[in-house]
């Protein structure tokens, strides 16, 4: 796997090849730490997962707030937010493929939901027990550049 085309990918490869490397004692005498440097690298593999995480938990947090927000305001900025954030999701899968299948994207909704009804509970009075226990939202319309959901009735 090259670093280019698939970042995480890269990492677990180089993380194993220095384990392989510290078992086999290549080079001792160079004072590498061959096991922190491979937690190191594999680490950075790890945030690239994180940061996938979090760009779905802001486009869910919006996404629900657009849906069940009666607000008229401010729905221009959760609309901004989910294009920011779609954004940032689209060239970390492109930079790491191998991680897509990895998103907790029902971890991801659990998070948005808490950190959703707060805002709506204490701004618009809209109930936790009114937001969607399970997410309400197809993967293709949480990617979609063009789509945002309806609000509710007023």
């Amino acid at each position: 796997m090259s670093y280019h085309t698939d970042f995480h990918a890269w990492t677990v490869e180089q993380a194993a090849a220095l384990r392989q490397a510290a078992a086999q004692r290549i080079d001792p005498a160079a004072g590498i730490d061959w096991d922190n440097v491979a937690e190191e690298i594999e680490s950075l593999g790890r945030s690239e997962l994180r940061a996938m995480e979090s760009a779905m938990v802001r486009i869910l947090e919006h996404l629900l707030k657009l849906r069940c927000s009666p607000a008229a305001e401010p729905r221009a900025g959760w609309r901004e937010s989910v294009a920011v954030h779609r954004d940032d999701l689209h060239r970390l899968k492109q930079d790491n493929p191998g991680l897509v299948g990895r998103i907790d994207v029902v971890g991801a909704y659990a998070s948005a939901r808490r950190i959703a009804a707060v805002s709506l509970e204490s701004r618009d009075g809209v109930a936790k027990s009114t937001l969607p226990a399970v997410c309400p939202f197809t993967p293709a319309e949480i990617e979609d550049d063009d789509w945002y959901p309806d609000g509710p009735s007023r």
